[in-house]
């Protein structure tokens, strides 16, 4: 095989320890040396001087866990460093240590047979760590919203058959009443608010059960919990808006014109893939590093269906999300694509090709700093005029119904 790298090293990253490979071609002839060193900053700053006193310039390493990012934040600005997918080194099964996996990947990596994972620049990873745990946050306002409807069922209490959001203005004044000791369900129905008021009769039969001493208890601290996450959630978004720069800030106003999507998934999605498109030669490539295109699986000259391929797991959940919103939307393309999908592929098969269009529609947006143009809801059916009126008189002749066909005057 053709030498890409005369001089390289492969490391294999640990907690504790990391073992590194440097390997040299010279004279038609491999000469290789391996050292083991510690993961703390002063070990890592003694793993850069050896390799840059071996002459190495290209560096790569799989991504265990968290624990390459300590050994990328040294040698980024010293090294061309790669992080690789664990799943495209696999070595022998029955000879692996340590050693001879830092052997490998060097090995590879000289051959030029490694494809770099993407790692953007510090201050979109700064970005990212910010709306992801935002992320994380919100799920655990759901979850807490859920233990909440578990005590109130518990308590006989009905109002989630009653209001569609437990935890709006009505519902925290009507469980603030429940926690306060309040027994009378006119005096807790009559808190209901605007369009709420309309359901006075319902609520007082839901808010009738039996609350105990344990229940107020659990819903005190249930519900504290859940402002005290609101309260965090508000300050990422104020950190979130602060570190957003006037391109960033430019892109997410940009996306948030994409039905389905509002502004903070358009700062989730700003975060993932950045503002500069140029890493992706096109938005096919977007698209398959998200995993939101389908892989290859072909056989004997026949394309064979397969499932979406492993990407980025955060950007695919709020693409998956902004795709369900999109669905709800009126007179828009993305609604219609959604229709003349799910029917034949399925509702999830559909949801992820309204996904997989907003991220084009972005990767276009942001590459040539354009606006979204919706083409509308009945754009797929006027493309293909000749297909909808041949699938319609099928249709109706299936049904034995016999079909003629007339130009309008």
């Amino acid at each position: 095989m053709d030498t890409v790298y005369p001089h390289c090293a492969g490391l294999d990253v640990h907690k504790d320890s990391i073992a590194a490979c440097v390997r040299h071609w010279e004279n038609e002839r491999v000469r290789q040396k391996v050292r083991t060193f510690g993961a703390t900053t002063s070990q890592l700053f003694e793993l850069g001087d050896w390799l840059a006193s071996e002459g190495v310039h290209e560096v790569a390493m799989e991504s265990t866990g968290v624990y390459w990012k300590p050994v990328w934040n040294i040698l980024e600005d010293r090294f061309e460093v790669m992080v690789i997918n664990a799943k495209h080194i696999k070595k022998v099964p029955g000879r692996k240590t340590d050693v001879q996996d830092c052997q490998w990947i060097a090995q590879l990596l000289q051959h030029g047979l490694l494809r770099p994972s993407f790692v953007p620049d510090r201050p979109q990873r700064e970005l990212r760590d910010l709306t992801r745990q935002r992320v994380q946050l919100a799920g655990e306002k759901g979850r807490a919203a859920n233990r909440i409807q578990k005590v109130l069922e518990d308590a006989n209490i009905k109002l989630g058959s009653v209001a569609s959001d437990v935890l709006g203005v009505s519902g925290r004044e009507m469980i603030r009443s429940l926690i306060e000791g309040v027994k009378d369900a006119d005096a807790m129905a009559d808190l209901a608010r605007r369009r709420m008021r309309g359901k006075i009769p319902q609520l007082r039969e839901a808010l009738t059960g039996k609350v105990t001493d344990h229940h107020r208890f659990m819903l005190r601290q249930l519900l504290d919990h859940v402002e005290y996450v609101e309260c965090q959630i508000a300050l990422y978004d104020e950190r979130i808006e602060g570190v957003l720069g006037p391109f960033e800030r430019a892109a997410v106003e940009r996306l948030d014109t994409i039905p389905g999507v509002d502004r903070r998934a358009a700062e989730c999605i700003v975060a993932e893939i950045g503002t500069d498109m140029g890493r992706f030669p096109t938005a096919g490539h977007l698209a398959s590093w998200a995993g939101m295109c389908p892989g290859n699986h072909e056989s004997a000259g026949k394309r064979k269906r397969s499932k979406t391929t492993e990407g980025s797991r955060w950007l695919r959940r709020i693409l998956n999300q902004t795709a369900w919103a999109a669905r709800n939307t009126k007179g828009t393309y993305l609604r219609g694509l959604y229709h003349r999908l799910a029917g034949r592929r399925g509702k999830k098969r559909a949801i992820v090709a309204i996904g997989h269009s907003q991220l084009v529609s972005a990767y276009h947006m942001l590459r040539d700093a354009m606006d979204y143009q919706d083409l509308g809801e009945n754009h797929l059916f006027t493309v293909q005029t000749k297909r909808q009126i041949d699938y319609h008189v099928r249709r109706l002749e299936q049904l034995g119904y016999k079909v003629a066909l007339a130009q309008p005057a």
